[in-house]
């Protein structure tokens, strides 16, 4: 009858669902469902710098930047039992479906994240592994990860009969395993890839060995399946989202002068710290002058990037800024126009006519647009309010007054 244990053809696939976007809250997250195997995947990112430390004693990668784990509880079969710590299955699986994902993973350049996948097995039948590749890789696309491929995961199956001579006598194939035909088959080889080719395969044999034959049938097998999967996957969601969830961290990229480094680090990291306190926001900042901010609020964001590029900007002769009165003296004001840096509005730079007080003019907090008309030698900036009001009067009116 060419009939399986489930009613299916030899080749036929369970039906399969998918969802996206199944919990607002998380980055990333799918549901995946095939036949009585459902997958719910979580995609996680954070700065790069919350990577997974390795202790590498023989040698090696010492961190990961793309973790997938793979959680099989109890209940995902209809029983209890204690839930600890990861065994053997919860390794190897996981192993598997991150090895999987990780070709098509966009490079630390392209993507300055460390990215983790969480796969939960809410339901169990057979081919679970494969399902946290194909939920894994939806909640990735879900959390807006530029991917290089989709990739999509099957098992192909073996039942066979040996002669009396011990001898291979008649096979077949079964494509997309359930649980019994794992149990009682001879084979379960897991194959994962994109339209393009493999990416991942795991092969558990019962027999000594398998010919050439069965594997090429299986490998062309797996890959008619795979094909059709993927187009299952690519009707809920055919590319990654353009946009990043609102809850996931911004990670921006400023250059800076190599020499304001220590400026912005401040004394025993001071000033480094009091941005960081003030603002939210982590920064890294690498030797040649390269920034790295990560924020989870666009205000956050914004906050960081303006305190940095205030410390880190130079202040120009002829230009003009906007600054807050710091401090008012007899001879003058003091205007800080970026923070940390300020310069002095002499009496007689503050208006175009005769000012006997400082404070008749401007007070302490007052937000004044001044010029700088001078740096001496010792590096104080000389500015000027009364050149400041008649540059931009000139450009309202279109003509020198």
């Amino acid at each position: 009858k060419q009939q399986r244990v489930d009613g299916r053809g030899y080749h036929d696939l369970r039906p399969i669902t998918c969802e996206v976007g199944v919990l607002p809250r998380a980055h990333g997250s799918s549901i995946f469902q095939r036949g009585e195997t459902q997958a719910l995947a979580l995609a996680t990112l954070a700065p790069i710098e919350e990577a997974q430390m390795i202790d590498a004693y023989g040698g090696g990668e010492q961190s990961k930047r793309f973790i997938l784990h793979y959680n099989f509880p109890p209940f995902s079969v209809g029983e209890t039992g204690r839930t600890g710590g990861p065994g053997r299955r919860e390794i190897g699986h996981g192993a598997l479906a991150e090895r999987s994902l990780e070709p098509v993973v966009p490079s630390e350049n392209e993507f300055r994240y460390a990215i983790r996948v969480s796969s939960e097995i809410m339901e169990s039948n057979g081919s679970t592994s494969m399902a946290s590749v194909c939920g894994g890789m939806l909640a990735l696309m879900d959390a807006g990860v530029p991917m290089k491929g989709m990739v999509a995961g099957i098992s192909i199956g073996l039942v066979s009969e040996a002669g009396d001579d011990g001898q291979l006598k008649r096979y077949e194939l079964l494509t997309d395993i359930i649980g019994a035909e794992d149990h009682y088959g001879d084979m379960d080889f897991k194959l994962c890839g994109t339209d393009a080719g493999v990416t991942g395969f795991q092969l558990d044999l019962k027999l000594p060995g398998v010919g050439h034959k069965i594997m090429t049938e299986a490998i062309q097998r797996a890959k008619e399946a795979r094909t059709k999967i993927l187009q299952i996957m690519r009707r809920t969601l055919d590319e990654p989202r353009a946009e990043l969830s609102k809850y996931a961290p911004r990670i921006e990229t400023i250059k800076i002068n190599p020499e304001k480094i220590g400026a912005l680090i401040g004394p025993g990291g001071k000033t480094i710290k009091g941005i960081v306190a003030e603002t939210g926001a982590e920064i890294n900042i690498e030797d040649d002058g390269s920034v790295h901010i990560y924020a989870t609020t666009g205000e956050s964001m914004a906050r960081a990037k303006e305190i940095i590029g205030g410390m880190t900007r130079e202040i120009e002769i002829g230009q003009s800024y906007q600054g807050r009165v710091v401090t008012t003296k007899e001879f003058g004001a003091f205007v800080e126009v970026f923070p940390g840096k300020d310069g002095l509005v002499h009496i007689s730079e503050l208006a175009d006519f005769r000012v006997k007080r400082t404070e008749d003019v401007v007070k302490v907090g007052d937000m004044i647009w001044v010029k700088c008309i001078g740096i001496d030698d010792k590096g104080r900036v000389k500015l000027s309010r009364k050149a400041a009001l008649k540059e931009r009067a000139e450009k309202e009116t279109g003509q020198a007054l």
